[in-house]
């Protein structure tokens, strides 16, 4: 049996990017993240699962109390794995970040980032 737990399309305005400019004013950051769950029994317990709200709790402390600005979407998924990781019923996680006002050269795409993480 397999349990996934997620949290899609959760929008978070911030000033994170790599070029300075994208550092004066919010911008979205669109974040999507699954969870594979252990195969142990939940039974109606809380603390034996991912709460969606852990999944929120994560992406704000990354993306909300960061001390700079975080430069690359690939770092920022990395963080938000860190601090998920230690969940041990969490076995997979999947975060994709999309970033629909991403500077591009020309119109038209969506810029997107996904990390896979599986515990050893």
């Amino acid at each position: 049996m397999t349990i996934r737990v997620a949290l899609e399309s959760y929008t978070v305005m911030a000033k994170h990017g790599y070029y300075p400019h994208e550092h004066e004013h919010d911008q979205p950051f669109v974040y999507s993240v699954w969870a594979t769950l252990g195969d142990s029994q939940i039974e109606e317990k809380l603390d034996q699962t991912l709460n969606y709200a852990d999944i929120q709790i994560a992406i704000d402390k990354v993306m909300l109390q960061s001390p700079k600005p975080i430069l690359l979407m690939e770092t920022m998924a990395q963080k938000v794995v860190h601090e998920l990781c230690g969940k041990s019923q969490v076995q997979t996680l999947h975060v994709r970040i999309e970033k629909p006002e991403a500077p591009l050269p020309h119109p038209g795409g969506l810029a997107v980032v996904e990390l896979e993480w599986a515990r050893n």
